[in-house]
């Protein structure tokens, strides 16, 4: 059995894939790279993937599937994952390689003691297209480094201080004992990564490396603002989901409730502000229908987030009101890291 599994979605990504698989090779034989090919038709994706299952039999794999979007070739890797942990890694993204020694280790170190792991947390940088100095994502405010806690020990989370697909690990059979299964053909469910699993999620560890690379800049880029815009209906639906997975009954521990309270906040947020700035009267109408929704969903949670600073802000009436809204448009640009 491999200690750790990572799934590289691909769909047409012949230009930048080799460059995050070599850096997980440094893994050696305790990690299983799985090469998704998600039915690239227009470069050399499959065949790339093909030939390093072929060079490295032992430690790369090759799925190839029908078309269904970055979700579906998550599920598929979860799906042939026989590691112990599992990450997902995208393709234009990639590892650095003295860190991943780190991570391994500190894995390694669970898997043979006698205490369980569920989910590991590390640094992620935004190598961004053009900026000359990076920024760190790091969870020192938030989380005790180098030890294993419960959701009660965790300190304050700042704004823009969220766990993302980028900063964690989880135990491979955690995820599939929860059901997590993303939706096909949709954007952004990452968030849904990283939020419906964390009620299952009894113990977490902060490693303060700064292990994950994450690419920003391009402009067919999902995180691209105007293309954000014109896919805010994907954005709507996995907010939707994360409103159905946040079940207060469920989670036990007050910290994390805040937590995942926040999270929906921030989405809630992301979602009003693009429709906002398509400056589109159907989009304004699908944002309406979205804060209508919570309120049907959860009267509680919606009181919460629609009358707290930021629900207030992203509600404003008229021409003048949506103008002082975008004004805090900064908050989700820290958030995401948007151009």
């Amino acid at each position: 059995m491999k200690l750790l599994s990572v799934a590289i979605p691909c769909y047409n990504s012949e230009q930048y894939m080799e460059h995050c698989i070599q850096s997980l090779l440094t893994g050696g034989e305790e990690v299983e790279i799985l090469i998704v090919d998600d039915g690239s038709t227009k470069d050399r994706t499959a065949e790339i993937a093909d030939r390093y299952e072929r060079e490295y039999p032992s430690i790369c794999k090759a799925i190839h599937q029908e078309n269904g979007g970055h979700g579906e070739a998550v599920n598929a890797g979860l799906a042939h994952a026989s590691g112990i942990y599992f990450k997902v890694v995208d393709s234009d993204d990639w590892v650095n390689e003295e860190a991943f020694l780190e991570i391994l280790a500190t894995l390694r170190r669970f898997v043979y003691g006698n205490e369980t792991l569920d989910m590991l947390v590390s640094n992620f940088v935004y190598e961004k297209q053009g900026a000359k100095r990076k920024k760190v994502m790091n969870y020192r405010l938030a989380l005790p480094k180098d030890e294993l806690i419960g959701w009660e020990q965790v300190r304050h989370f700042m704004t823009g201080q969220y766990i993302l697909m980028h900063s964690v690990i989880y135990r491979t059979e955690l995820l599939k004992s929860c059901g997590l299964k993303l939706p096909k053909h949709t954007f952004y469910v990452d968030n849904i990564f990283v939020f419906q699993p964390l009620p299952y999620v009894k113990t977490l560890y902060y490693l303060d490396v700064n292990f994950y690379r994450y690419f920003i800049g391009r402009e067919d880029q999902s995180v691209n603002e105007q293309v954000m815009i014109g896919r805010i209906d994907q954005q709507l639906l996995v907010t939707r989901l994360m409103i159905d997975y946040y079940n207060e009954s469920k989670i036990s521990s007050r910290k994390l409730r805040s937590y995942m309270i926040k999270y929906l906040e921030i989405m809630m947020t992301i979602s009003s502000i693009l429709a906002i700035k398509s400056e589109s009267e159907e989009n304004l109408e699908k944002k309406k229908e979205l804060w209508q929704y919570l309120k049907n969903s959860n009267p509680s949670l919606y009181r919460r987030l629609r009358y707290g600073f930021l629900g207030q802000g992203m509600n404003l009436p008229g021409k003048s009101g949506r103008k002082v809204s975008i004004a805090g448009y900064k908050i989700t640009q820290k958030f995401y890291g948007f151009n």
